[in-house]
């Protein structure tokens, strides 16, 4: 009996056993699955083609949001670099399949020339500091410091040249520089001629007490923006004007009135709070408003100035409209906005350009643009038809120019815009604002695509800045021709001296 009983125990705890092993077995399965089901996505994408409906600008819910741990990472090799920010290097790519180029030897009366051996900087030619405002020294100490910090943090040897560095707002010549002009046909003629675009020098530092280094801005902006974050603080409580602050008569030579025709469509409208600087002397006027302090707004003018504005970048980190005409001169990451042509919209004149602003509630008929997207090929294609004016009405419009729809062949449809080009000499500023206070729904997502790209896809990032300056040194050691024995004796002081001594 005895063994019996314990025969029939011992098959008992053997089925308590099993049962408990299943048991067990289940939860770690069911643990598994949970854990992987809430582990955070991968925070490198893979590069983002045009064909596949995920471009570059998509909205957000199409792309994983990248970590500080990638945007604060100096030290991004090529691949992760093209995979977390994709079409970053178009305006390096673009340039060098020009093809090469020679670098001649300038001499002190030319722009600053360096060479780069082994990832360090030797200066071999430089303009005196006695013959430079504080302004051009700034940019010049800025804009090396940028490359020195790329080239220190890279995670691969970089490529020896000697390179051209131009930190003047006009460029010139054969040259790293800050911008180049949109349009094709006002480009220099000569063939050597190339514009290499470099990030601006606020992204190191900008001594404005109203403006600052792009990080500081860009942590001012987000804890700013963070009152905005639902659909109904943007549009309850960001103030319903269009904003802008500027020196009047900073005009380039291809719209020298830009500035005053923008006072004069503003001046004395409700919808707007646009001012002349009032300076009081130096880097002081009474009348200026914090950088961040723009993105209260719902909408935010842009004018560039002799050439481009450096303003442009701070402004783009706001979850704000931002109005310009179509931009003339392209920054290192200017391709990326998606504009949309008032001139495509449904605009109606009427009493809201004399203070009474459109209903929010108009009519579901004009809901959208009549916006239509042309060609990407970069082939002028024709401008979008207007919409005929009704009964009485006269219709406002203007038509983009051919040398406009060249440079800007893409025009893009409400839903996918993330900025609004408006008429070059802002004839239709007001129905503009009108139209999108109408289409409030419309204007924040304009608003919020610009803002989720250029800060949150981290275009604007230390990692993308160092990422842009080491594809700026390939391409350019790339394509560039230099003839050793031109250079022959030309020692020149390491940048590390040059720095201390700030180039006298």
């Amino acid at each position: 009996m005895g063994d019996i009983r314990l025969k029939k125990t011992l098959r008992r705890q053997s089925r308590q056993i099993r049962q408990i092993t299943l048991v067990l077995g289940f939860c770690l399965v069911c643990y598994c699955l949970l854990f992987v089901s809430q582990s955070p996505t991968t925070t490198i994408t893979l590069p983002l083609s045009d064909d596949d409906g995920d471009k570059v600008g998509a909205p957000r819910s199409r792309r994983p949001r990248l970590s500080s741990k990638i945007l604060d990472n100096l030290s991004l090799d090529e691949g992760e670099c093209n995979a977390a920010f994709p079409g970053l290097t178009k305006e390096i790519d673009d340039i060098v399949a020009v093809g090469p180029f020679k670098v001649k030897n300038m001499g002190d009366f030319g722009p600053l020339q360096g060479r780069i051996k082994d990832g360090q900087i030797h200066i071999l030619h430089s303009q005196r500091k006695r013959d430079l405002s504080q302004e051009m020294l700034n940019s010049r100490t800025a804009a090396l410091h940028q490359l020195h910090r790329a080239l220190i943090t890279s995670p691969s040897p970089l490529p020896d040249t000697i390179f051209s560095l131009n930190f003047q707002d006009q460029p010139f010549g054969t040259a790293l520089t800050y911008s180049r002009q949109a349009d094709a046909s006002f480009r220099p003629k000569d063939a050597n001629s190339r514009f290499f675009l470099m990030p601006h020098f606020s992204f190191w530092a900008w001594p404005l007490p109203f403006i600052g280094s792009l990080p500081r801005a860009a942590a001012a902006i987000t804890a700013l923006e963070s009152a905005y974050l639902t659909s109904t603080a943007w549009q309850q409580n960001k103030i319903s004007k269009a904003v802008w602050r500027g020196t009047s008569w900073y005009n380039s030579v291809h719209s020298p009135r830009l500035r005053q025709k923008l006072l004069a469509a503003a001046k004395g409208q409700p919808w707007a709070d646009v001012q002349a600087l009032e300076w009081q002397g130096g880097h002081n006027a009474t009348n200026a408003l914090p950088i961040e302090d723009f993105c209260k707004y719902k909408y935010v003018v842009h004018t560039e100035g002799v050439t481009y504005s450096g303003r442009f970048q701070f402004l783009q980190m706001c979850a704000s409209v931002v109005l310009t005409p179509p931009i003339q001169w392209m920054q290192h990451t200017t391709h990326l906005v998606r504009p949309l042509f008032s001139s495509s919209l449904d605009l109606e004149p009427g009493p809201h350009v004399d203070g009474t602003r459109q209903s929010s509630g108009a009519s579901s008929a004009r809901t959208h643009a009549k916006a239509k997207k042309t060609a990407g090929s970069g082939s002028a294609s024709s401008a979008p038809a207007s919409a005929p004016a009704g009964p009485g009405q006269e219709r406002r419009g203007w038509v983009p120019s051919e040398r406009i729809r060249k440079a800007w062949p893409v025009q893009y449809e409400p839903d996918e815009a993330n900025i609004v080009f408006v008429a070059p000499d802002w004839s239709d500023l007001g129905d503009t604002v009108a139209w999108l206070e109408a289409h409030p729904k419309v204007a924040e997502g304009i608003a919020r695509r610009q803002r989720e790209l250029f800060v949150g896809g981290g275009y604007f990032s230390p990692a993308a800045e160092a990422c842009y300056w080491r594809a700026l040194v390939r391409g350019w050691a790339k394509m560039a021709r230099v003839d050793e024995e031109e250079w022959a004796g030309t020692e020149g002081v390491t940048f590390e001296a040059f720095a201390l001594s700030n180039g006298d």
